[in-house]
């Protein structure tokens, strides 16, 4: 397609010599209001960030921000750490890029071997990469190449859960189960089998826990056999929900009957642990909370602190040695692995380990849920407070009782978001039922965060969801007006009907030819035949 079929530009309407295109109006100082260029997934006008000092971010305007979501739970060491800085400058003195191709490096072999160090015995080997959604392609990628290298082609289908998040390319995209994302990319996709995730606040079986005999985990076990284990190579899940659920903890059977199914059926068990690891739940690794050996995990997000674009795939001899054998892991990324990106994830982790994030994440983790816990207890629009360590997700409803949500059109976590932007608080809004309906946001931050902090965070919170209950019951209230007399009325005629409606055939003029069952049931035009003809000619002889 040539660039005059797009919107009928020529090539020199490109030219480097454009300059900004200018908005109507003077935009009242709103900030991003101009930004022509940049776009990344809706049209929000958001401030533009100066700086930024422990938990804290400033934006030009000099509003201070408390990040309660560490950005997007990536800024586990909250911004301007001092180590970090110093981390970052070593290494720029040194060397920024390698390509893996033509050299290794040393900051990259040192943090395989922390991470391998941090892992069960079984898991030695790392593949870096340079984000979640590319350590989930990666995983699914060994798991599959896995199978091709020891002769089981046939194996190739992942199953995932539903709801769930596992990354925005196209094959992390195929594992995830939140429809806004997927709908447009179902074509491109396709559509991989899902079972239900272990979401027991809404769960997608409609039963209850522990009556339900963890209903969910043998779910997967009759997929298996629906679609015959010869064709699947793996299943993926998140070890604690992230941003579909909400922060949703799966009962502790979940995982060690997982693991049991894929291993009696001869599957891979591979962990998307991008949000929930790096100390974020109270142990390093998310999925440790269970006595489990994934065969692959993925690893992303606070694994540099925030401090850089870096993931990883940490695995073992018994998938790897088979797929460098058979000709190599046919994968990679350009700035996997490299010098910069390596060095500073090293150091953060180092951090999280000098200054026993993990376990300050634990310690302080109960004491934030407790706070939230209070809050729930004070505002009835709170239906579940649920997650682990510095992780908690905040679920809103209209019903407790009954778990029922707030209709959809009102947006209500995107509501709290905002509320709590001005509040001077940073959260992380989602929704629980397949992207559709639900409302919850997700409270994550840095772990480097003071109990004293943890408070202020708290008393933002409190004003947000005060304002929030105040509009919501502004929402209850016109829709309550609005339908009070609706249980009389529905059964009222309108007045403004049209004459036909009402039986008014007089005011009607009528119409020829209305009957056309002839032609209907024939599918030849009405017409007058033979017996036709001679009605008409008896006719005209009475007439005579």
């Amino acid at each position: 397609m040539s660039l005059k079929k797009i919107g009928h530009r020529s090539p020199s309407d490109y030219s480097r010599n454009t300059t900004m295109p200018k908005t109507s109006g003077s935009g009242g100082g709103i900030p991003g209001l101009n930004k022509s260029y940049l776009f990344y997934q809706d049209k929000s006008r958001l401030p533009t960030a100066s700086h930024g000092d422990g938990i804290y971010i400033y934006d030009i305007d000099g509003k201070e921000y408390l990040d309660g979501c560490s950005g997007a739970v990536a800024a586990n060491l909250g911004h301007r750490h001092g180590r970090m800085n110093e981390a970052i400058a070593a290494q720029l003195k040194k060397i920024a890029f390698t390509y893996r191709k033509q050299f290794d490096n040393e900051p990259a072999n040192q943090l395989a071997k922390l991470l391998v160090q941090l892992s069960p015995p079984e898991l030695n080997r790392v593949f870096f990469v340079n984000s979640g959604s590319e350590a989930v392609e990666t995983a699914m990628k060994i798991a599959r190449q896995y199978w091709w290298s020891v002769d089981q082609k046939g194996k190739h289908l992942i199953i995932s859960c539903r709801p769930s998040y596992h990354g925005a390319t196209m094959g992390a995209l195929a594992m995830t189960d939140y429809a806004p994302l997927n709908i447009p990319f179902v074509p491109l996709t396709g559509t991989p089998p899902k079972v239900p995730a272990p979401f027991c606040y809404h769960c997608p079986l409609n039963l209850s826990y522990p009556k339900c005999g963890i209903a969910c985990a043998q779910e997967l076990e009759k997929t298996i056999h629906m679609y015959d284990e010869d064709n699947i190579a793996a299943f993926i899940a998140e070890p604690i929900g992230g941003s579909t659920t909400g922060a949703a903890v799966p009962p502790d059977e979940y995982f060690p009957i997982i693991e049991r199914i894929c291993h009696d059926n001869n599957i891979l068990l591979l962990i998307d642990d991008v949000m929930a690891g790096c100390g974020r739940t109270g142990t390093f690794y998310g999925y440790a909370h269970w006595d489990i050996t994934p065969d692959v995990v993925a690893t992303s997000k606070g694994l540099s602190g925030g401090y850089a674009p870096i993931g990883a795939i940490v695995t073992a001899d018994y998938l790897v040695d088979p797929v460098l054998e058979s000709g190599g892991f046919m994968h990679g990324h350009t700035y996997a692995g490299n010098p910069l990106s390596s060095a500073i994830a090293l150091e953060a982790i180092n951090i999280i380990l000098d200054e026993k994030l993990v376990e300050r994440s634990g310690e302080y983790g109960v004491y934030m849920h407790e706070r939230l816990h209070e809050l729930k207890a004070r505002y009835p629009i709170i239906g579940d407070v649920r997650g682990r360590g510095l992780f908690a997700g905040v679920e809103f409803v209209r019903d407790r009782e009954h778990r029922t949500p707030f209709p959809s059109n009102w947006y209500v976590a995107l509501e709290a978001t905002e509320i709590a932007r001005e509040n001077n608080l940073l959260l992380y809004p989602r929704r629980s039922l397949y992207g559709l309906t639900g409302d919850h946001i997700l409270i994550a931050p840095p772990l480097t965060i003071q109990r004293d902090e943890i408070d202020i965070l708290m008393e933002r919170f409190d004003r947000t969801l005060e304002q929030l209950t105040e509009i919501l019951c502004r929402y209850l209230r016109k829709e309550e007006e609005q339908y009070r007399d609706r249980t009389i009325k529905r059964y009222r005629v309108s007045k403004n009907l049209p004459g036909y409606a009402v039986g008014e055939i007089d005011k009607i003029k009528p119409v020829e030819g209305a009957n056309v069952t002839d032609a209907m049931e024939s599918g030849y035009p009405p017409s007058k035949g033979k017996a036709c003809e001679l009605r008409d000619q008896e006719s005209k002889r009475k007439d005579e």
